[in-house]
């Protein structure tokens, strides 16, 4: 018989949940991929920042490599937060501003260009991000619209037809596959492999981009709840301004939380959705506990079968078409 629901139900043992990790990390980075150490791309959130914490803890701080990566739309608290990261785990880090990558790639170039087809006059001066109406208000359609900020303080919301949606991802894409492209440069040159850094509900939903921020040589944290990574962030001493920063994108210009791009809830209840859907949970159970209807939770339910269909693909290793039985990779086994 499961137990009665409750916010509780995520709870964990910080420490010892840390020292697992530590250990299964280092067993990983020295004895299966035989690298010296491991490169972090430090966001200044909370995901970034918990992965260099137990990096630090389980390979020693000298053997991680943190990484600054902004670039013209990053918010100005980024960079500030990110240094505070790396400094409260001693670790090194080295600032890379992409902004003149993404410029020869054209990315702001293109990603404007789309814009436009849903407000002409988009133009330089202005800030936008797209946002997703919340499947708990009702069973329509879910169509992305822009939400743009003009020079003159106007703000216009448009809808965003397919091709154009399709091509802002496309265009801010860049984004992470840059960011991905100088740590496996850094990895590289220090004989380290790189650390992902997506927590399990981002892991779960397919929030991240293929070849970009879902690359990696080992994400230590994936198996955790957010919830569970803010708890566990407090245990291992990250600042608290860090710890209190509310979940953003960070990829328009505009400030954007995940749930008004990606999650149908704020994180604290989608992770509480997320577990009592992997638990056996009926949605009148979690109802009860969020102050929701049952109706509600449903809907969070099919989005979040509906994510896992749609974004099976960013999983998706290479598939080969015939057989290679000589090479057969190491899969590590922990007891």
């Amino acid at each position: 018989m499961k137990p009665t629901l409750s916010r509780d139900a995520l709870r964990i043992d910080p420490e010892a949940v840390a020292n697992t990790i530590a250990k299964r990390l280092e067993e990983t980075v020295r004895r299966v991929l035989h690298r010296k150490g491991a490169v972090v791309g430090i966001s200044g959130g909370i995901d970034s920042a918990v992965t260099t914490a137990l990096c630090a803890r389980a390979l020693g701080p000298e053997c991680v490599q943190g990484l600054f990566t902004p670039e013209r739309d990053s918010s100005e608290e980024t960079l500030r937060l990110s240094r505070a990261v790396a400094d409260s785990q001693g670790v090194s880090a080295i600032l890379e501003d992409i902004t003149p990558i993404l410029e020869a790639a054209r990315c702001y170039e293109r990603r404007d260009e789309f814009f436009k087809k849903a407000i002409p006059e988009y133009g330089p001066g202005w800030k936008a991000k797209i946002v997703l109406p919340s499947v708990v208000e009702g069973d329509q359609y879910r169509i992305f619209s822009i939400v743009a900020f003009s020079p003159d303080g106007q703000t216009i919301k448009k809808r965003l037809p397919l091709e154009a949606y399709l091509g802002v991802v496309a265009s801010t894409n860049f984004k992470q596959r840059t960011r991905k492209m100088l740590e496996y440069y850094h990895a590289d040159r220090l004989h380290f492999c790189v650390a992902g850094t997506p927590n399990r509900l981002e892991y779960d939903q397919g929030f991240f981009v293929k070849g970009g921020d879902g690359l990696a040589d080992f994400k230590p944290i994936a198996h955790l709840y957010k919830t569970q990574v803010y708890e566990l962030a407090a245990y291992l001493g990250i600042p608290e301004e860090v710890r209190k920063r509310p979940p953003t994108t960070d990829t328009y210009s505009m400030p954007q939380g995940q749930d008004e791009f990606y999650f149908s809830l704020p994180y604290a209840q989608m992770d509480l959705c997320l577990y009592a859907k992997n638990h056996g949970y009926s949605p009148a159970e979690v109802a009860k506990v969020l102050e929701l209807e049952p109706v509600q939770i449903e809907r969070v339910y099919r989005d979040i079968d509906g994510k896992r269909r749609t974004t099976r693909y960013l999983h998706q290793k290479a598939l080969l078409l015939d057989a290679v039985p000589e090479l057969v990779l190491d899969v590590p086994s922990f007891a």
